[in-house]
């Protein structure tokens, strides 16, 4: 996936260039408008009480900030942050040293939280409620609780399946933000400072065209400025135009609404194999070579918000507008459904 314009994760050259594209504070923060509200609210109040912050969950598609939010608001509250994901704490001693190590208000982020291990999320709720760690010493009959306290802290949480968050860590975050695709106007912002703090010139016309492309979010807006900038250097004069950017998306393959070659294969598979659906997402999986998971949680999204694809109780169908626009006849519903 790393090779692709559309993958869960950054890549390595985007966490080589993450610290100088980041925004520091919320007056630099593109997009989220409503949520930026209600955080610089509750920073304000936090920073006034010199208190830690209530602590946060943020959860949506990938790419649309989450991470980059975490560091705005540590930001923000003047405090450090501790970074780490889910998948990486192993052990319970993994996540006590984290949160020893924590200083008076600072802030622990973890990414794709909703992959805690159960033994280590019955570690984090005394530490998020009480500010304290049960922690057992021994083993057998000698073995003893003891408790050790904590400095009070704001765990801030990211998660793109908020539903597999269990009940219990979900209601011990005072602060819930779902994040957003992003509108053609912020993303086209987004695109213009990017390429400010790159060097690179860009036509407004060309950065309209990229945030057009860019599926609603700032980490493709961003792939595809970088890969735009490398075509402008190579096959122009460096300044990227609404022409160059057109011929540098064709080379790559990225149609009008941002389409890469994995939502075609799956809107064409649904369409072409299945007669527009109903089909399960494991036999559209097996088809185009992917992950179900990954399906689901990186391509499905857009392709259900633009009205090109449906969830239903027997599986994904194709809606009318992706068959206009990939110039076929729909079938009739009641035949695929019947």
């Amino acid at each position: 996936m790393s090779d692709r314009l559309v993958s869960q994760g950054p890549t390595d050259e985007e966490r080589s260039l993450d610290v100088s594209l980041r925004p520091r504070g919320f007056s630099e923060y593109i997009g989220q408008k409503k949520v930026l509200a209600q955080l610089e609210i509750a920073v304000q109040a936090a920073r006034e009480r010199d208190e830690a912050m209530d602590h946060l969950l943020t959860y949506g598609p990938p790419g649309l900030g989450k991470t980059t939010l975490a560091h705005v608001v540590a930001n923000e509250l003047g405090v450090n942050i501790q970074t780490t994901a889910g998948p990486l704490v192993e052990k319970s001693g993994d996540l006590v040293a984290l949160l020893t190590n924590l200083e008076a208000r600072d802030v622990l982020f973890i990414d794709e939280i909703h992959r805690l291990h159960p033994s280590i999320e019955e570690v984090l709720y005394p530490a998020m409620e009480d500010f304290k760690l049960d922690i057992i010493i021994g083993q057998g009959p000698s073995a003893k609780s003891v408790r050790i306290p904590v400095s009070q802290f704001t765990l801030i949480g990211a998660t793109t399946r908020a539903g597999l968050l269990t009940s219990p860590l979900r209601s011990r975050f005072g602060i819930v933000h779902r994040l957003d695709f992003y509108t053609v106007a912020d993303l086209t912002a987004v695109v213009e400072r990017s390429a400010k703090l790159l060097g690179v010139s860009c036509r407004p016309e060309a950065a309209v065209s990229l945030a057009k492309r860019a599926r609603g979010t700032p980490r493709i807006a961003n792939r595809l400025l970088r890969r735009v900038r490398d075509y402008a250097q190579v096959k122009a004069d460096g300044t990227i135009t609404e022409e160059v950017a057109g011929e540098a998306l064709a080379l790559l393959e990225v149609d009008e609404l941002g389409f890469d070659e994995m939502d075609r294969s799956i809107l064409q598979t649904i369409m072409e194999k299945f007669s527009g659906g109903p089909v399960g997402l494991s036999t559209i999986a097996a088809v185009v070579g992917e992950e179900p998971d990954t399906i689901e949680d990186i391509y499905e999204p857009y392709l259900i918000q633009i009205g090109f694809l449906d969830r239903t109780p027997r599986g994904r169908v194709a809606t009318e507008r992706a068959y206009r626009h990939f110039g076929l006849t729909p079938v009739d519903r009641q035949k695929r459904l019947f």
